[in-house]
């Protein structure tokens, strides 16, 4: 485990395994911490040197009462990036994580990113009125603007714990796992309304449609038909993004928004495949 102190004096806490491989950064989701890649951490291991972080709210983090904003976090992760002094590193993003890295592009750039693997994650969260159906259903919207409103009302509200629970059930298709249920809403419980609420609100009004084709390093984008996440929206970005690869977990294999929990050796070899076989351009398409 490390410590990172950010710029505006914020301490996150991040775990690094150190290995000799590439070293590939994992960003989790929304409400959730590093230790949903606990499985990753020693999968993934020799052949990569595998950093995970506990984003500013999240986990054991610091949970201070200012920055809940992608860009916020995306600036953490570039503070992270060179306190490592890591010139060159693979990033994958699940969830939110997708978003952070997408900010982390936009405003960064992607010159020390050698590949990307963006993990069921919208390009748009929020339908918001000015899209057309279309426009919605490619996007992956999960909400309308008055639902997202809601939700963030009932998260804060008196009965915050009960909307958590439900919120990750909904995550879900089928019958889950209990073990792996409770482990996650047990995670969600780590990050208090004053952080969660008000980083949902800005996760969620992000619109990534305009950065999708301006990712310009080796992208691999994985959807789950189990997820709430329509897989049609993984296809869009993979699609959008030049020369990106995709795969979409069958039901068989996970049913959920958790692929890397339910089934961690299918998750870790599809992620390994990429991150270490040789890519050329007329390799590197869209199934």
């Amino acid at each position: 485990m490390g410590e990172l102190t950010t710029n505006d004096g914020v301490r996150l806490v991040y775990r690094d395994s150190g290995g000799d491989g590439v070293p590939l950064i994992l960003l989790h989701g929304w409400g959730q911490t590093q230790e949903m890649f606990r499985h990753q951490l020693g999968g993934l291991a020799p052949a990569h040197r595998v950093i995970t972080l506990d984003l500013r709210g999240h986990g054991v983090s610091d949970k201070p009462h200012h920055g809940y904003r992608v860009s916020r976090l995306a600036a953490d992760v570039l503070g992270l990036v060179d306190q490592l002094g890591l010139d060159r590193f693979d990033a994958l993003g699940w969830s939110m994580g997708v978003s952070v890295w997408w900010s982390f592009m936009d405003q960064y750039g992607t010159g020390r990113i050698r590949r990307f693997v963006a993990v069921d994650q919208p390009a748009a969260v929020a339908a918001v009125p000015w899209m057309s159906s279309e426009e919605q259903r490619e996007s992956g919207a999960i909400f309308d603007v008055a639902g997202l409103l809601a939700l963030g009302a009932a998260l804060a509200g008196p009965d915050g714990d009960r909307v958590h629970h439900d919120f990750v059930r909904g995550m879900f298709s089928g019958d889950p796992d209990p073990e792996i249920l409770a482990f996650v809403a047990g995670q969600i419980s780590s990050t208090p309304a004053h952080a969660g609420v008000p980083l949902l609100f800005d996760h969620c009004a992000q619109d990534w449609r305009d950065l999708l084709p301006r990712v310009d390093v080796p992208t691999l984008v994985i959807g789950c038909e189990g997820s709430h996440v329509e897989p049609g929206s993984q296809r869009f970005i993979a699609h959008e993004i030049p020369d990106a690869r995709l795969h979409v977990f069958p039901a068989s294999e996970a049913n959920s928004h958790f692929p890397f929990l339910e089934n961690p050796s299918a998750f870790n070899a599809v992620v390994d495949k990429f991150l270490s076989e040789e890519i050329t351009p007329d390799r590197f398409a869209a199934d």
